[in-house]
C-alpha cells in the first residue's frame, strides 16, 4: 500500500500481527520507491530501547501510547513541513540552473523509472533527444551571453508542451524530452512543432539571423535490443546523429537495419 498510495507520514506500530514495525520501516528505508516516506512510531511499546531502535531505523518521530490528539497533530505537521522543504531541496537539486529544464541526474533517474513503468505494464514510451546545430559557432560569432539567451528559449519551447512530457537538459546545447504513453508516430507532430518553432524564433538584437536544432526519436518498440534504458537512449542518439547528417534542422525516427528492408 505505502508503494502504491506513496504517503507523506506513516503512523506505524510496534506491535503488529505477521509483521513488527521495526521490521515494516527496515522495508520501507530499503525501497527506493518509499525510503523517503516519513515515519512516525505511536505505540505503548515505549521503552528506551525501543524509542532508540525505531529512531536509528530512521523514524522522524516516536510517540507514546496513550497520546494527546492535539500533540499527535502538532508533531504531524511538524513532520509534513519536513518533508515539504525536503521535496523542495531535491526539487532544486535536480533543476538545471540555465534552462530551468530537469538536469541531467533527473533524467537518468526518469528514464529509468518511465522504462520501468513501460515494461511492466506494457506502456508506449518514446525519447527525443535534441542538439543545438552550431552551437559553437553561435558562440563564438556573439558571445556566450547570447549563447545562454539561444538555450534559454530552446528550453522555453521544450517546455510548453504537455505537462506529462518531461524536458531535460542533458548537457551543453544537448536535450532530451521523455514522452511517456506515447508512441514514436505520435510524438512526431509535436517534435516538429518545436523544431518550426525554434527555426522561425527571431532574434531582435541579431535581425536576420537562423539558429536552429536536429531532433532524434525513438520509442521503446522501435529500439534496438537488449531492452534497456541505455539502449532506448543509443538509438534515439543514433536517429539525432542521422539528422545532422541529412543536413540539420530536421526530426529523424531511429530504424534499424531489419526496417529499411
Amino acid at each position: 500500500m505505502a508503494k502504491e498510495l506513496k504517503p507523506d507520514v506513516i503512523l506505524l506500530d510496534v506491535d503488529m500481527p505477521e509483521m513488527d514495525g521495526f521490521e515494516l520501516i527496515a522495508r520501507l528505508k530499503e525501497d527506493p520507491e518509499t525510503q523517503e516516506i516519513a515515519v512516525i512510531f505511536v505505540s505503548a511499546a515505549n521503552e528506551p530501547g525501543n524509542r532508540v531502535r525505531g529512531l536509528d531505523l530512521g523514524a522522524v518521530d516516536f510517540i507514546a501510547k496513550p497520546f494527546d490528539i492535539v500533540e499527535l497533530k502538532a508533531r504531524l505537521r511538524s513532520a509534513l513541513r519536513v518533508q515539504h522543504l525536503i521535496r523542495i531541496l531535491a526539487q532544486k537539486a535536480h533543476i538545471d540552473g540555465l534552462s530551468g529544464l530537469w538536469n541531467r541526474t533527473y533524467f537518468d533517474q526518469r528514464l529509468n523509472a518511465e522504462f520501468s513503468e513501460s515494461i511492466r505494464y506494457n506502456k508506449p514510451l518514446t525519447l527525443v533527444l535534441a542538439d543545438l546545430d552550431g552551437f559553437k559557432s553561435t558562440n563564438d560569432r556573439f558571445g556566450h551571453l547570447f549563447g545562454d539567451f539561444v538555450i534559454e528559449r530552446f528550453a522555453n519551447i521544450l517546455n510548453s508542451g504537455r505537462v506529462s512530457d518531461i524536458a531535460c537538459r542533458y548537457g551543453g546545447e544537448e536535450f532530451a524530452i521523455i514522452l511517456p504513453q506515447t508512441t514514436m508516430a505520435e510524438s512526431i507532430d509535436v517534435i516538429e512543432r518545436y523544431r518550426n518553432q525554434f527555426a522561425n524564433t527571431t532574434w531582435s538584437d541579431h535581425p536576420g539571423l537562423v539558429v536552429t536544432a536536429s531532433f532524434g526519436v525513438c520509442d521503446i518498440e522501435s529500439m534496438e535490443l537488449p531492452p534497456l534504458p541505455k539502449t532506448l537512449f543509443m538509438s534515439a542518439d543514433q536517429a539525432m546523429y542521422r539528422a545532422k547528417q541529412g543536413g540539420r534542422n530536421r526530426v529523424e525516427r531511429f530504424f534499424t537495419k531489419v526496417n529499411t528492408k
